[in-house]
């Protein structure tokens, strides 16, 4: 049988699966690695620890499966930002993750400077810490002899995609995809390249940064040495695209949600909307159609969802393991007045405050662990119902169904609780690993292990949770805390 093992490279994580022709799992590794706090709202990874973190999970993966697979696609955690060596390979600091809030006042020069539109009208999305180039800019001005360095051909600058690619290819491959540029904010949405004025901006060379090429298409061929195998790297997406592709939402108006450390609400519409960006609190962001080619979605994004379990876990030690959160909060009847606003690394979509943080109300000496815990899932809820109100606004679109993945999907609770919070219907696919499965979709349609994007999708089941509930009082609260975290974090 032919296969393809997808790399799904995390914010916690690595997790490798080889995926059969028909669809099936035959081999899955998983390695966590360590996350880096050295000043509050910085957030680093070690680029080495997760390029030996992703070997071991594909080599348990392949282990696994007993076979050997035709292609390889990679996804990948977004907007993180790694330096390394053109020659050795070697990162020159720790990668700088898209929660990072340290270029946080940078951001807040340049939008009183050039304005939103500048941006907007050129990548789509707004001035938050959140995306690439910032992030690049700090690199260059902070790390001693990085700028002279790039500046003599010595030093790279990618994302994950990139970092990933040129490690498997030993340096054969430096190259990224549309969905991954687009959220650098120095790619150009309507032209698809790397944009002049941007680079300038930021001080930033194309010669520092990957070739931007296909989501589906043969980029390079792994080195035998490192996976024991030499197959081509046929796909790279995006984590959040890769998703919105394997949940199959090819045309205008499907939409998804994956809940992973964050939560990512992505709606296909097409084309760009008129107005040049999506407004509302929402980012345009290049997608792929059926066959791979860029296309244009709307995207919200929740910075902290099931990060905010892991908090609970590892933090406050409230519980052992996030799979008890399910059986907890069915044993409370509501929060009991609680309300968690999970905003640990500031607020995205809708309000984009990174200054906002965690903010907890309502607790009485009546509250419980079980309400804390029941109050960081409903959040989840709650924040994509924030989101997917503002999508309809934009694209004028009436939301019937949401398409779900993540680990966070696995929860019956939480996804019954998003059916009633949102009033539509919520599906969930039978392997709720839609991010992996959306890049080996996109990595097997460019080596022939599909024929089709539909013969990819075919054969999938899927677990439909319908509306049982009004939560409409429940929201309105929420939004009270939502407005505290706020005020707390501009009443300066």
């Amino acid at each position: 049988m032919k296969s393809v093992l997808a790399i799904d490279q995390g914010t916690t994580g690595s997790t490798c699966l080889v995926v059969g022709q028909d669809g099936a799992v035959l081999g899955r590794g998983y390695r966590e690695f360590t996350q880096y706090f050295p000043q509050p709202g910085w957030v680093e990874h070690d680029a080495e620890e997760i390029w030996q973190c992703t070997l071991e999970a594909g080599r348990e993966a392949l282990e696994r499966a007993g076979t050997s697979p035709n292609a390889v696609g990679i996804t990948n955690q977004r907007e993180t930002v790694v330096a390394w060596d053109r020659v050795t390979g070697k990162p020159l600091h720790r990668a700088l993750v898209w929660q990072d809030r340290r270029t946080t006042q940078r951001c807040r020069e340049l939008h009183a400077e050039l304005g939103e539109a500048y941006l907007a009208e050129r990548t789509g999305l707004v001035w938050d810490p959140y995306f690439s180039a910032t992030k690049i800019e700090w690199l260059l001005e902070n790390v001693p002899g990085l700028r002279e360095r790039a500046q003599a051909g010595d030093a790279l600058f990618g994302t994950i995609d990139a970092w990933l690619v040129f490690r498997l290819t030993s340096g054969a491959s430096f190259v990224t995809d549309h969905t991954n540029a687009s959220r650098t904010a120095l790619y150009n949405i309507d032209r698809h390249e790397w944009d002049a004025d941007l680079l300038s901006l930021f001080g930033v060379s194309s010669a520092w940064l990957p070739e931007i090429r296909g989501s589906s298409e043969i980029v390079g061929t792994t080195d035998g040495a490192h996976l024991g195998l030499e197959v081509p790297v046929a796909g790279i997406a995006g984590d959040q695209q890769a998703a919105l592709y394997g949940q199959g939402c090819w045309e205008p108006g499907q939409a998804k949600c994956t809940y992973g450390t964050g939560a990512f609400l992505l709606m296909n519409v097409g084309q760009r909307p008129e107005a040049g960006h999506a407004g509302g609190g929402l980012l345009t962001t290049i997608a792929c159609d059926a066959a791979g080619a860029p296309t244009v979605a709307l995207e919200g994004s929740i910075f902290i969802a099931g990060a905010a379990v892991q908090w609970l876990r590892d933090g406050l030690n409230l519980i052992e393991s996030a799979g008890e959160t399910e059986a907890i909060a069915r044993g409370v009847e509501g929060t009991g007045g609680v309300y968690f606003v999970p905003a640990l690394v500031g607020l995205g979509a809708p309000h984009w405050e990174p200054e906002a943080r965690g903010t907890i109300v309502g607790l009485t000496r009546g509250s419980t662990r079980g309400h804390l815990v029941r109050a960081a899932l409903e959040a989840m809820a709650f924040g994509t119902r924030d989101i997917a109100q503002a999508m309809a606004d934009v694209a004028a679109v009436e939301l019937k169904v949401m398409k779900v993945d993540g680990g966070a999907a696995a929860n019956d609770w939480l996804m019954q609780f998003q059916a009633d919070v949102l009033g539509v219907r919520v599906s969930r696919p039978d392997v709720v690993e839609t991010t992996a499965l959306g890049v080996a979709g996109l990595a097997g349609l460019a080596t022939g292990v599909w024929q089709t994007p539909q013969e990819f999708v075919s054969g999938r089941s899927y677990t439909d949770f319908a509306p049982q509930e009004q939560r409409g009082t429940e929201y309105r609260e929420w939004q009270r805390a939502v407005r505290a975290a706020l005020h707390w974090a501009r009443d300066r």
